[in-house]
């Protein structure tokens, strides 16, 4: 069983930026970023490929976002620029056992494992 703790949320102005770390206890695959706003639903974020570090997006963060992980490390980090206060949400990480393909990425079921979440506020 793998852990993953995240780090890194917090209290930040819109404009300003903040960057998420998730640590991972073992080995994982492709690793993504999930956020669950209230009153809304879990929201697929970004995701990174084990090798290659292929990443992929959700239209509403692209140019503002980058995923990035360091392997030697098991971590995954999510750089978060020009946040907005719609971005204010509950962060989760959540890893694979496997490799996904393009059309699983998005989709809460395909990961194995998951973290508590940080909590980012970004206010106005």
């Amino acid at each position: 069983q793998v852990q993953l703790v995240e780090s890194g949320g917090g209290l930040v102005q819109a404009g300003g930026s903040l960057r998420l770390s998730c640590a991972a206890s073992g080995r994982t695959y492709t690793t993504g970023w999930f956020r669950l706003a209230p009153g809304k639903e879990r929201e697929f974020v970004a995701s990174i490929s084990w090798g290659y570090g292929s990443s992929n997006y959700v239209d509403s963060v692209k140019g503002r976002f980058t995923i990035s992980r360091d392997n030697a490390k098991n971590t995954v980090y999510l750089q978060m620029n020009s946040l907005k206060p719609e971005d204010t949400a509950l962060y989760y990480c959540a890893a694979a056992r496997r490799a996904l393909a393009v059309t699983l990425l998005s989709s809460p079921s395909s990961y194995d494992y998951w973290g508590q979440g940080t909590q980012v506020t970004v206010s106005s």
